[in-house]
């Protein structure tokens, strides 16, 4: 009897979510490359959608992963048991951020800390309204899914959750629709599936303002954006606010699965207390993810790796210079280089990984290639990633 294949045990038995998966079959990780079965080596340029910040199987991290292992994989997660790892990662967080952000709740991922934020803000405010922008993503499940700004991936599983408001990013006179009935205002520091899109100093502070104006909370997400990826370790350092509850997901966990949200003791205090238990999960704060990521967090904040975003976005601006590039939008190592169409964009995506460079493209903005590689790029591989992405533009440039 012939043994079914790899390829052919992924299409039966593995959930896709499109008609085309990449099928790129996968051995091995390590720093900015992946490895496939063939020996390929590929450049990932998405960083597993800013994941990857320190890159795949960074030592350190890996070390940290097997002591925790060995030491104990689980227990109670729930602020009930009292356990290294967690109380060390937390308060590393909480030591990274600004007052008043010193309490923090770990889950298993950004959708997951949109959720719990979202209850968060309810029960703290006693308000019922959410307020989030057109074009935003918070997550996939079915609440982050009721303030994701696009009306094409949600409208199949309407009805979702009601009290929900969307706004334009970065228009100013929609801000009075955040009023007293306002729990929360859910934004994107910047926004990402978007394409790219960053806020104003101005406006984002005036958002703030409002907020605080309305007693309503200000919840950043930065789950795609912190942990350096945008040139400080938080990308809402940058603009001069501090919001009442943070986001964070994706680079948090050095390549293992946690989110969290990050709010003040009295803000996050609401959860003891009518009723008890007022948010609970079994996995959040899992002792070997948190041993992980506290280990890629000291890594960022040990290394040069932040402070050196800037001179590698510049770079990146200076050799991606080509006719058929419309615009190449940037926040520090998240960047949207934009092309006339879907199906161009496409066929330079599927040609740059057949050249070993592993690209995307944006939800909302699907005629944009994304680049979102881990900080710790080097000039020369920025280079090899940047000859071809032009060569791929040049093939398919009529």
């Amino acid at each position: 009897m012939v043994q079914p294949t790899q390829r052919q045990l992924f299409l039966s038995h593995v959930a896709q979510t499109s008609n085309a998966p990449l099928m790129l079959n996968m051995a091995r990780a390590e720093g900015a490359y992946i490895y496939d079965t063939d020996g390929k080596q590929h450049l990932d340029l998405i960083s597993g959608i800013s994941v990857s910040n320190i890159g795949h199987c960074h030592p350190k991290v890996v070390e940290a992963v097997q002591q925790q292992a060995a030491n104990f994989m689980y227990l109670m997660v729930n602020g009930e048991f009292i356990h290294s790892p967690q109380v060390q990662f937390a308060t590393a967080i909480a030591e990274a951020m600004p007052a008043p952000l010193d309490n923090v709740y770990f889950v298993n991922s950004g959708a997951e800390a949109t959720d719990g934020a979202m209850k968060l803000a309810k029960r703290y405010t006693g308000r019922s309204e959410i307020v989030y922008f057109n074009k935003s993503y918070h997550g996939s499940t079915h609440a982050a899914l009721s303030i994701m700004g696009d009306e094409y991936f949600k409208n199949a599983y309407r009805p979702l959750l009601p009290d929900t408001r969307a706004l334009d990013y970065g228009v100013m006179d929609q801000l009075d629709q955040i009023t007293e009935r306002t729990a929360a205002v859910f934004m994107e520091t910047v926004q990402g599936e978007a394409g790219v899109v960053a806020p104003s100093k101005y406006y984002i502070q005036a958002l703030r303002a409002r907020c605080t104006e309305v007693g309503a909370l200000l919840i950043l997400d930065e789950i795609q954006v912190g942990f350096g990826r945008t040139g400080t370790m938080f990308a809402f350092e940058q603009y001069g606010v501090v919001p009442d509850v943070v986001l964070l997901a994706k680079a948090l966990g050095g390549g293992m699965p946690i989110g969290a949200f990050v709010a003040s003791a009295e803000v996050m205090g609401v959860f003891k207390d009518q009723p008890v238990l007022g948010h609970i999960n079994t996995f959040g704060g899992h002792p070997v993810c948190c041993a992980a990521g506290l280990a890629g967090m000291k890594v960022l904040q040990e290394g040069s790796y932040i402070n050196d975003v800037k001179a590698k976005e510049t770079l990146f601006h200076e050799l991606l210079v080509h006719p058929s590039i419309i615009e190449l939008r940037s926040k520090g190592l998240l960047m949207a280089l934009e092309l006339e169409s879907f199906e161009f964009n496409k066929k330079v995506i599927d040609t740059c990984i057949e050249n070993g460079v592993i690209t995307d493209w944006f939800l909302f903005s699907s005629n944009c290639l994304r680049i979102a590689p881990p900080l710790i790029i080097t000039e020369e591989q920025i280079r090899f990633a940047c000859k071809v992405i032009l060569q791929a533009l040049d093939e398919h440039t009529a």
